[in-house]
């Protein structure tokens, strides 16, 4: 997989790999980054595209802003405000970004007419 998405934590992580293929690698910040898990994500990283998914509050924004530093050429995808984080947003509008993202081919559609999962 040439690419990750990074998100802050484990349950944006479980909410957007039910909706991409198992074998997407999904990092998490586990709250703001300090240096040792910035380093721990480079690494993890190594060298492949980016995609960063945070919350649109001020903790996300501030923690989108670091991982800007970090990895200046990343792809932002972004939730809209009023929807409670990554975890609390829509499948429709997380499918859409991803789409905009270009990774259509890594997204694992539900079939339609089932009700999302909580």
């Amino acid at each position: 997989m040439d690419f990750v998405i990074i998100v802050e934590g484990k349950n944006d992580r479980a909410r957007l790999a039910r909706l991409l293929k198992k074998d997407v690698p999904i990092l998490c910040t586990f709250g703001t980054p300090g240096a040792k898990r910035l380093h721990e994500l480079a690494k993890k990283v190594a060298g492949r595209t980016v995609y960063i998914y945070t919350d649109n509050d001020a903790s996300g924004k501030r923690i989108r802003a670091i991982l800007r530093e970090q990895f200046p050429d990343a792809e932002q995808l972004y939730t809209k405000s009023g929807y409670a984080g990554v975890e609390g947003t829509p499948d429709e509008h997380l499918i859409r970004q991803l789409e905009k993202a270009g990774l259509e081919e890594y997204i694992a559609y539900p079939e339609p007419g089932l009700p999302e999962l909580d």
